[in-house]
């Protein structure tokens, strides 16, 4: 799994959560490496774990002729208490790492395959995340 060599504050501070001042992403939004890009279309906050997960199953689909680039690393710590703790006494203990993304970015790209393989393989990556995705082509975003 993904998580930084060294944070310089063990805890951050909790994000807003309206939806309604989320925004778009300004930076990751086109097709850099591949020739297919993975691309949310919702906001969410992606653990490491998850980010693991899609990437094991979009590696098993494409076999050893593809190459993958994951866009996105997880720098931000998440905290949780423990089972059954009352509230109150402090925040609780980081648990583990995760990266806010943005509607408009790209998460994972995919080269050295078929258009169907490379299609395939990153549905199959979408489904282990928890932002909703949509495949792109290079040519695709360049058209725009």
């Amino acid at each position: 799994m993904l998580f930084p060599k060294k944070a310089k504050f063990r805890k951050w501070q909790t994000a807003r959560k309206n939806p309604n001042k989320i925004g778009v992403a300004s930076r990751g939004t086109k097709v850099s490496f591949g020739s297919y890009g993975l691309k949310a279309t919702t906001a969410a906050r992606v653990r490491s774990n998850q980010i693991e997960s899609a990437r094991v199953a979009a590696n098993r689909k494409m076999g050893k002729l593809g190459k993958m680039w994951i866009r996105l690393f997880p720098d931000r710590p998440f905290t949780a208490k423990a089972a059954e703790v009352g509230m109150g006494k402090g925040k609780g203990d980081p648990k583990g790492y995760c990266f806010e993304v943005k509607p408009g970015r790209i998460l994972f790209e995919v080269d050295g395959v078929t258009e169907e393989v490379a299609r395939e393989a990153l549905r199959k990556a979408g489904t282990k995340l928890p932002v909703k995705t949509k495949v792109v082509s290079r040519e695709d975003i360049e058209n725009i």
